[in-house]
């Protein structure tokens, strides 16, 4: 007598063995029509598991991340299904969830078409509706190997005898598809509802360059119709903020083939560039850094200390000289800045020292990977390191999280989250030490009554970290600032104070970006704004347009008034008509558009447009200068 324990903690008693699905039943008949999934004791299992034994029991549905996941992943296998029906020669490989959806990569002779696609989603939905049952089958790996290269299927095969001997495998069969899986999976094909098919993209075969190049065809898939519809409209959405789009229409940077993954900043954008720059300067003084500065190219024996040159050498841009010394470009700012520390005695009375560096790194992104600013192989951080003592440590993590929440406020995020993530696999330093930094940060958050998301394993290989994931303004999650503590980089690069007792003592450093990369931000803030940045990043706030060229000299003494005020103001007299130029500045964005005529002119006045087609009226420029300055001092507000 099985006797189970639900996740609202109840418990409930059967006489014999039950099935997932048969408790769901038993619960209520809406919970079984909605079961996907169960999850038995952590493990996630198929609704026609049978329960033997005394378990703790989640039953699974479209409302759960995992059940949704799952949902996910039956839908990949749906489209494979699918294409085989209409293409029986394309070999099926690997087809995993992703964020939001799910992906099946295929070997074919031809290459995927639109109408394919169309095809392949319209033959998925005829699929779904005979609600076709979804098995779950164990065979023998041999046994396996051979049903696959019987049937032409040469890549599930390798993965197949790849698979231990005597280790069990599973299939699950759909009809007349049968495909290799782990699983769980949903019930039938019937729950398969809200999907859709994206785009196709080329991958190699294990992710290897040197392997076949396969098509990958994206997709995805939803609990129900209106969150489908929902996800839909916000890539709409975000294709019109898309900051390779804008970036271009506002001239503020450009890449080229020349160049991968590194950005030509052109004018505009530069200033916006500097501005976030300027900005974290002048924040990160306020809060008692020192700013520092270091090369850019060190010898592989840094690298080695540091323990990159053992865990990230596949990322490094690396070159040998004619004495045979190798050089690497920095990927990363904290061996330079263990460097900087150990020059020179510190006592207890230096710490806590803030040093912070803008620092250029380079790392090398796959050519597939790179997209616009947001991935780039080529970036600046704005890193700062703290060495503390064990004692000041935690009160230092307070400190740059709440640095952290105010900044992003001035920018206009103010949905932030916090991950915490600990110790990986591939790690150095001891376990004690792990234990003390995972703790320092904990308490740190829960000392301030800050929320934040445990994931394991997903720490840096020194030392454990929060990230700090904003919330844009059309609900998606971009991953920016960063808090990692270490005591691991202070060992190996044998730095020190001298405490009270004239005793050396290893500091804890503190590893701490808070834009992270500076490009990343920048392409963040491009799409949060949709292109209308607040006045004071704007890099042209106000254009003084005149009417006639009996105007030109006010409108020149306008812009330079505005300047004199810290205000970057251009004017455009160009002899074109006034509703050209409105109309030509309204696509740049500019927050304001200041015309001026005769009677501006005779009056010392300016008529205001806002970028939102807003009619201010004549205002004087003092006037306006005043309302200027307050919206800068307001930050973080678009208008």
């Amino acid at each position: 007598m099985p006797e189970i324990r639900l996740s609202d903690g109840s418990l409930r008693a059967f006489p014999c063995p039950v099935r997932v699905t048969e408790v769901a039943a038993g619960i209520g008949t809406g919970l079984a029509r909605a079961a996907l999934a169960g999850k038995v004791d952590g493990r996630l299992v198929d609704t026609s598991f049978l329960i033997e034994t005394d378990v703790t029991l989640s039953i699974l549905t479209g409302k759960d991340a995992e059940g949704l996941s799952i949902l996910r992943h039956s839908t990949a296998h749906l489209m494979a299904h699918a294409v085989k029906e209409l293409h029986p020669e394309a070999q099926v490989t690997i087809g995993p969830t992703i964020e939001n959806g799910f992906y099946y990569d295929f070997a074919y002779t031809r290459p995927f078409t639109p109408e394919d696609l169309a095809a392949i989603e319209k033959r998925m939905r005829e699929l779904a509706k005979r609600d076709i049952p979804i098995v779950r089958e164990v065979w023998q790996r041999d046994e396996a190997v051979r049903f696959f290269l019987e049937a032409g299927e040469k890549y599930k095969a390798e993965l197949i005898a790849a698979i231990p001997a005597g280790e069990e495998v599973s299939l699950y069969r759909q009809g007349d598809f049968i495909d290799l899986c782990r699983g769980p999976h949903v019930p039938s094909t019937g729950k398969l509802k809200a999907f859709k098919l994206m785009k196709v993209a080329g991958a190699y075969w294990r992710g290897d360059s040197k392997n076949a190049m396969l098509q990958r065809i994206y997709g995805t898939a939803w609990a129900n119709k209106e969150e489908l519809d929902a996800y839909l409209a916000l890539l709409e959405e975000a294709e019109k903020r898309d900051h390779r789009k804008l970036g271009q229409q506002l001239d503020l940077f450009h890449f080229q083939e020349e160049a991968p993954g590194s950005v030509f900043w052109h004018p505009k954008g530069w200033f916006l560039f500097r501005q976030l720059i300027d900005y974290m300067r002048d924040r990160q003084e306020r809060a008692g850094y020192v700013e520092v500065n270091t090369p850019d190219v060190m010898d592989r024996a840094l690298w080695e200390t540091s323990g990159h040159w053992f865990n990230y050498r596949e990322n490094m841009f690396t070159t040998k000289t004619e004495d045979e010394r190798v050089f690497a470009l920095k990927p990363m700012n904290c061996p330079g800045a263990a460097a900087m520390y150990a020059q020179g005695v510190k006592s207890y009375r230096d710490l806590p020292l803030r040093m912070a560096e803008f620092g250029k790194v380079h790392r090398y992104e796959p050519s597939g990977a790179l997209h616009g600013l947001l991935r780039v192989r080529h970036f600046t951080q704005d890193d700062a390191h703290i060495f503390c003592t064990e004692e000041q440590m935690e009160a230092e993590c307070r400190d740059v999280v709440k640095l952290i929440f105010s900044i992003y406020k001035d920018f206009g995020f103010e949905d932030v989250r916090v991950k915490l993530s600990t110790r990986p696999d591939n790690r150095i330093g001891s376990d004690a030490t792990w234990d003390t930094l995972e703790s320092a940060l904990r308490e740190a958050m829960e000392h301030m009554g800050v929320t934040y998301t445990l994931f394991p394993g997903e720490g840096a290989f020194y030392g454990p970290k929060l990230e700090f994931v904003l919330r844009d303004a059309i609900g998606r999650d971009w991953q920016c600032g960063t808090l990692q503590v270490d005591m691991n980089l202070p060992e190996r690069f044998d730095i020190h104070y001298v405490d009270a007792n004239n005793v050396h003592k290893r500091p804890v450093m503190l590893h701490r970006a808070l834009f992270g990369s500076l490009e990343r931000f920048v392409g963040i803030l491009i799409e949060h704004y949709a292109g209308v940045l607040p006045l004071w990043l704007a890099p042209v706030q106000a254009v003084v347009m005149n009417i006639s060229e009996h105007q030109a000299d006010y409108a020149e003494n306008v812009v330079k008034k505005l300047k004199a005020h810290g205000f970057h103001a251009e004017a455009d007299l160009r002899n074109e008509k006034i509703t050209y130029k409105i109309r030509a500045h309204s696509l740049q964005r500019l927050p304001y558009q200041l015309i001026v005529g005769d009677r501006e002119k005779a009056g010392n006045l300016v008529a205001v447009r806002t970028r939102g087609g807003q009619d201010l009226g004549q205002l004087p420029v003092d006037d306006l200068i005043a309302r200027l300055q307050q919206e800068v001092a307001a930050r973080g507000r678009a208008v």
